[in-house]
Order: C-alpha cells, then sequence, then structure tokens
C-alpha cells in the first residue's frame, strides 16, 4: 500500500478524534463556561449539523479543484476549527469553532476514499479505502481515550491543540505524500441529485438518521451517565470510551462481513438487538460491571450497521455514488444532532442522566420499522418486475412509449 494511504488515515484519524473525544469533555467544557451538562450537548449537535450541510456542499465544490488541493483545503478548515475551539474564549465561539472543523468531516471521507482506490490497482481498492478509514476506528479506541485524559488532567482546551497538531500531520502528509490527481470531469449536478428520487436510498438514509442516532442519545451523556448514575470517576471515563470503541471495532468488522451475504438480515439483528439494548442500558446503568458492559454492546451493535447501511445507499444510488456516500455521512451525523438534542431535552425536564436511553430505544426502534417496510417495499417491486417479465410479448398491447416509472 501506498504511503500516501497513511497521510489519508491520519487525517480520518484526527476527524474521528474531534468528533466523539467532545463526549467525554462535557462536563469539564460545560463548567468551564457556566452552563449546563445538556446546553454544552450543543456542541455534539452543532458538529454533527456541520457535516450535514457541508458534506455536500464542499463535496460539489470539491469537483471544481484538484482532490489533492481539496484535501488540503479540507484539512486547513479542521485546523482552523479546532484552534478557534481551544481559544474559545466563550461558549458561542466554541460552538462556531465545532461547525467550522464539522466542515471537513464528509467531503474529507467522501473525496479521500475515491483518492484512495486511485492510489492502487482495481483488486486492491476496497483494502485502500478500508485502510484510509482505520483512522477514524481507531480514533475511537486511542485517540478519543487519550484526549478525554489529556482533557481531564491538562485541560480540555489542550485537547484541542493536539487535535489541532493531528491535522498539521495530515496536511503535511497530503501535501507531501498524496500525487496529484486532475480534478473529476463530466460532473453534473442534475445527474447526482437523480439518485435521490429512490426512495429505497430515502429510506435507508432514514434508517442511518434514526439507528445511528439511537447509539448517539446514549453516548452523547455517558461522562455523567457513568459518574453520576453508575458511581465511577471520573477518571474512568477513559477507559470506558475505551471499551466503547473497541464495540466499535467489533460492530464495524462485523457488519462488514455479513453486509455482502445477508444484508437484511445483518439489519434486522443489528437495531433489533440495539434497541433492546439501550432499553435496558436503563436498567444496567445503575451497576459499574453491567454498565461497562452494556456501553460495549451499543459500540458494537450501533456501529454493525454502518456497513450495511451504508452499502445499501451505494446499491441504490446508481450514477452517483461519491455523492450519495457523503450524504450518508452527513445522515449519521444528523442522527447524532437529533438524538444529542432530544437527550438533553429528557435531561433538562428532570427526567434523569439515564432518559436519553429511552429516547434511543425508540429511535434505533423506528429504524428497525423502516428495514422492515424497505425490504416489503423492494419484495413488492421485485415481484411487480417478475410479473411483467412473465407476460408474453404478442399479448401486450402497443402504446405510446411512456416515461420510467418512479419506484416506490
Amino acid at each position: 500500500m501506498p504511503l500516501a494511504l497513511l497521510a489519508l488515515a491520519i487525517g480520518a484519524f484526527g476527524i474521528g478524534t474531534t468528533e466523539f473525544v467532545i463526549m467525554g469533555l462535557l462536563p469539564e467544557v460545560a463548567a468551564d463556561f457556566g452552563v449546563t451538562v445538556p446546553t454544552a450537548g450543543l456542541l455534539v449537535t452543532g458538529y454533527a449539523l456541520g457535516v450535514v450541510a457541508g458534506a455536500p456542499v464542499m463535496t460539489v465544490l470539491g469537483t471544481k479543484v484538484s482532490r489533492k488541493r481539496m484535501l488540503m483545503l479540507l484539512m486547513g478548515l479542521f485546523i482552523a476549527g479546532n484552534l478557534l475551539s481551544a481559544a474559545a474564549p466563550v461558549f458561542g465561539v466554541m460552538l462556531t469553532g465545532r461547525i467550522v472543523a464539522s466542515l471537513a468531516h464528509g467531503a474529507f471521507f467522501g473525496i479521500g476514499s475515491v483518492v484512495a482506490a486511485g492510489l492502487v490497482a482495481p483488486e486492491k481498492r476496497a483494502g485502500a479505502i478500508a485502510l484510509m478509514f482505520t483512522g477514524l476506528t481507531v480514533a475511537n479506541v486511542v485517540g478519543v481515550p487519550l484526549g478525554t485524559f489529556i482533557g481531564q488532567n491538562a485541560g480540555w482546551r489542550t485537547t484541542f491543540v493536539v487535535v489541532a497538531g493531528l491535522g498539521v500531520l495530515g496536511l503535511l502528509g497530503v501535501a507531501r505524500l498524496v500525487p496529484d490527481m486532475p480534478k473529476p470531469e463530466g460532473v453534473r449536478l442534475r445527474h447526482e441529485l437523480a439518485a435521490f428520487q429512490n426512495a429505497q436510498v430515502l429510506l435507508a438514509m432514514a434508517m442511518t438518521v434514526l439507528g445511528f442516532g439511537g447509539v448517539f442519545a446514549a453516548v452523547t451523556y455517558v461522562a455523567p451517565m457513568m459518574t453520576e448514575v453508575a458511581g465511577f470517576a471520573g477518571s474512568s471515563v477513559t477507559w470506558l470510551l475505551v471499551l466503547f470503541g473497541l464495540g466499535m471495532v467489533a460492530g464495524n468488522l462485523i457488519g462488514g462481513r455479513f453486509a455482502d451475504r445477508a444484508l437484511m438480515p445483518m439489519l434486522y439483528v443489528s437495531l433489533g438487538g440495539l434497541t433492546l439494548v439501550l432499553a435496558l442500558f436503563t436498567v444496567t446503568a445503575h451497576h459499574k460491571v453491567a454498565a461497562a458492559l452494556t456501553l460495549a454492546l451499543i459500540g458494537a451493535l450501533g456501529f454493525a450497521t454502518v456497513p450495511p447501511l451504508q452499502k445499501r445507499v451505494l446499491d441504490h444510488a446508481h450514477g452517483a455514488p461519491t455523492l450519495a456516500s457523503a450524504v450518508n455521512i452527513g445522515a449519521f451525523n444528523l442522527g447524532n444532532a437529533l438524538a444529542a438534542w432530544l437527550g438533553g431535552l429528557v435531561i433538562a425536564a428532570g427526567l434523569g442522566y439515564t432518559a436519553p436511553n429511552w429516547v434511543g430505544a425508540l429511535l434505533a426502534g423506528s429504524a428497525l420499522l423502516l428495514a422492515f417496510l424497505s425490504a416489503a417495499l423492494q419484495r413488492r417491486d421485485e415481484a411487480r418486475g417478475a410479473h411483467g417479465a412473465r407476460v408474453p410479448q404478442e399479448a401486450q398491447e402497443p402504446r405510446p412509449a411512456a416515461p420510467e416509472p418512479v419506484h416506490l
């Protein structure tokens, strides 16, 4: 594998770290700015909404310049946003910094995947893309717990300075190691958007929003939940996040292994299991060992949905895989934003730090219902197609050509 993939993986590592590390630092940030924990949760919501808006916009803008230059510009945005967060004198400025950093997120993974695939032979493309995404996975096992540890011992601002430093390494790596690639030609926005007329694409993205939103409803407020409810010391949040990250890695591998074999059954199992485990978390959160094991299961079941949902979007987004992939990354973060906001609402209403788990269970359960609906619609369309294929040609009355039907 070429060294250029290492530069992309470093960028992915930094992006993954800055997205998730805030969850372990919410109490410290809230205390420093004199705001409530639910208000500090807006830093999760703001970042997620920035990814939602930035993913398609930055991906489209990326068609105007070379991919290498666009990747460098995205890492520049990432660095600027994290430095602004680190130096923020008031909460509003930090929120702005989080949004600036988030604009790089979706497009970096969308464009970076294309670059990674173009660096190797066709038979090695999947491995190259996976290697880049390894940076995001490792961030949840190493970067997030380490960033939480640094923030709790040296101040949360130091964490964001360190993350900005990772961005500098990624930028220098892209500048030095990634070869120049011409800007993409023949890209038409109208053609790219046509893929979103497919109901299966929209249903898959809705499952992404609700399913992964279920994970974030619980995990956004994991620090106060583990310390105030389970009784862990604040220093324990670091290794608890390691457990969550290991669960994510395992779930991602399992989901990827079975997505090609039995995609919809994999979604039924992962979303059904996630719904059940999130509901149980309201009980297990009161016991240390059970809470830790449940947190790992949430990570595993939540990320087991990622490969099949991403694959389902790409399978049905004919002719627009890059934009659809970037938008689906935005859908994950839309779920994050929705869940963090709803979780903050139930905490602010006085229902306690375990209440977001019920919100997560309802979101994941809704995604499961959509999975059943999606499968039913697909069976209906396949049955119609098979029925039409059995109609003899001579029995068909000649009629004027009609426009291609829209499948619902």
